[in-house]
């Protein structure tokens, strides 16, 4: 993964398109607060961060996690440096 990968940005059909589903179910999650674009003017903008996070939602899923169980996780992913064991014990 190049610099320039890292500071892409998405839009919402191609951030579906990147993880195969559809620009519906990336919306469904930003409704359920999982993610959170950036906007310019009123289009939604993914980050690379984004991405992974939708990675880790759609793993949760295969899982059988619930959207709840997934959104703490998804907090963990965000911690500071300090949690960083927790982190990859769980």
């Amino acid at each position: 993964m190049t610099e320039d990968d890292r500071r892409r940005l998405y839009s919402t059909a191609e951030l579906a398109n990147s993880a195969g589903v559809t620009p519906r179910t990336v919306r469904f999650y930003e409704s359920q607060g999982l993610l959170n674009p950036q906007r310019v003017g009123m289009t939604r903008v993914y980050t690379y961060r984004d991405r992974a996070k939708l990675a880790l939602i759609r793993r949760g899923k295969r899982l059988g996690f619930s959207l709840t169980d997934i959104a703490d996780f998804i907090e963990l992913y965000g911690a500071v440096s300090a949690h960083a064991e927790q982190t990859r014990h769980l």
